[in-house]
Formats: C-alpha cells, structure tokens, sequence
C-alpha cells in the first residue's frame, strides 16, 4: 500500500469514529441537560474537522513535485498541524463560553447513568483509534496524522474527565461540579494545543532535524571512508514527511565522474534506509591536502 493511501485510510477512520461520536454526545446531552457532555459535542465536532483537515492534507502532501513546487506539497502536512491547532483553541474557548455561563445557574443532571456510559465508551474508542493513528504518524512521519492523534487523545482525557465529574455529581449532588469539569477539560486542551502548533510551526519555519538525526547522518558518512576525505556545510530540514539533507564532500580529484557519481549515489540510499523518507542533495569538492590542513 502506497504511504499516502495508508494515510488517508487511517485519516478517514478518524472521520467515521467522530461523525459516531459527535451523535452520541448530542443524545447524551440532550437528555441529561450536562452541559459537560455538550462541551464534549463541540470538541468532536472541532476534531472532526481537524480530520477532514488530516484527510485532504495527507492527500495533496502526496503529490509529487512539480514546476511550480520543486520541493514537493510535504509543508501542506505541517500547515494543517496548525490548522488543526488552532481548531483545538476554538473548541476550548467555547466550552469556557458555555460552561461560565452554567457556573451561576448549573442544571439538574438528568439521566445519570446513561451520560457517565456515553462518555466512557467515547474515550474507549478515542483511545483505541488514536493510539492507532500515533502509530501510523510515527511509522509514515505524518505531522497530519500526529495532530489527528492528538485530537483525539485529548478527547480520551476529556471523556474520562466528564465521566469522573458526572460521578462526583451523582454521589455529592453538586451540579455546579458540571460546569468546572468543562473548565478544567477545556485548560487541559489549550495546552496540547500549544504543543501541537508549536511543533508544527517549527518546521514551517525550515528548522533543522534533531541533534539525533543530524549526529546519525555524519556517522552515515564517516562509515563510508574511502573515497570520502572530508565533508562539511551539513544543512537539514524538514518538509511534510521528507527530510531534506545538503552537504558537501572533499573527494580525491582524480577520481573519475562514475567514481563519484557511485560514491553520491551509496550515499543517498544509506540516507534513505536510514530515514525512509529523504531528499539527498551532495555536492562534491577536489580535497587538497594543504587547504585541509590549514
């Protein structure tokens, strides 16, 4: 299976499972008055969204290079990280909104135990579909399928969140415990929204892979000697799922073009069994002794 095909397949389950998801929260909702329950609507209906968002990104990211883009669609993953992101922080802001406004006049929970299910079998199957998804991200490199994950991995705390608060509710009677509970779910998404755009922002922003990384591609280079007499200008980057890596090396001038040309091309498919995904680009310097020294 192509990696944009296994992509948009995980990205698509996403959908199904919140459009489902999206459903049962608003029955729930409805027929216990929690507005804990209805904050939880508004978030799947934003992580649906976000995995439209993952759906497309992942399938335009695929798009091979063009004219027009020499490099590549790969930054369209990590502009959708940010969409995705940002997405995160309009949920959060309007559960805060509905939930401040339940603070001073909270509702009689209604149907206890049918909303505290609904929850539970919501973070079950978030926890069971973004676990799935974080492997993938992880497997293809997909910062579209990384924040998809992400989305639902905060609906797993919120849904546990909200379960645990509707239970407090039944055992003290306190509805104004509804209302906090939204609070505290919508603080606890803002944070890993800020992780989600910070990170993806990053590589809009061209910066170099990890020190890791960067420490494997000159052992990658070390290890391969003869002919290779010296290297420097290491530059990295990142775009979408592809790893841009530049360098150059100091070979002996008297090797041939064919020579080199083997010597580049050894290389590039070490990079590339090293990091699956890589763009190599080398350029090659005649070594002189005396300028090394020097």
């Amino acid at each position: 299976m192509k990696s944009w095909d296994r992509k948009a397949k995980y990205a698509f389950l996403s959908i199904l499972s919140n459009t489902t998801l999206i459903i049962m929260k608003v029955i729930a909702g409805v027929l216990s008055g929690s507005v804990s329950i209805i904050s939880e609507a508004i978030h799947s209906a934003m992580d649906l969204m976000a995995s439209f968002i993952a759906f497309f990104s992942v399938r335009q990211s695929a798009k091979p290079a063009d004219r027009e883009h020499p490099y590549g669609h790969g930054k369209i993953e990590n502009i959708s990280g940010i969409a995705e992101g940002l997405l995160i922080f309009v949920a959060a802001g309007l559960i805060i909104k509905e939930a401040i406004g339940k603070i001073h006049a909270p509702n009689e929970i209604e149907l206890a135990s049918v909303a505290i299910t609904v929850m539970i079998v919501s973070g079950l199957i978030n926890l069971l579909v973004s676990s799935k998804l974080y492997k993938v991200a992880k497997e293809e490199d997909s910062m579209a399928l990384e924040a998809d994950a992400l989305h639902l991995k905060t609906d797993v705390y919120t849904s546990f969140g909200v379960a645990v608060g509707l239970l407090l509710i039944k055992a003290t009677g306190l509805f104004i415990l509804d209302p906090i509970v939204a609070i505290l779910v919508a603080l606890l998404i803002i944070k890993e929204a800020g992780v989600l755009c910070k990170s993806a922002f990053e590589y809009l922003l061209d910066t170099k892979l990890t020190d890791a990384e960067e420490e494997k591609i000159v052992e990658i280079i070390k290890a391969h000697g003869y002919p290779i007499k010296d290297f420097h200008k290491l530059k990295t980057r990142k775009s979408g799922h592809m790893k841009h890596i530049d360098f150059h090396i100091c070979v002996d001038p008297l090797l041939t073009v064919e020579e080199t040309h083997a010597v580049i091309g050894s290389l590039k498919k070490a990079m590339w069994e090293e990091f699956k995904y890589t763009r190599v680009t080398v350029h090659v310097d005649p070594y002189r002794q005396v300028e090394a020294q020097n």
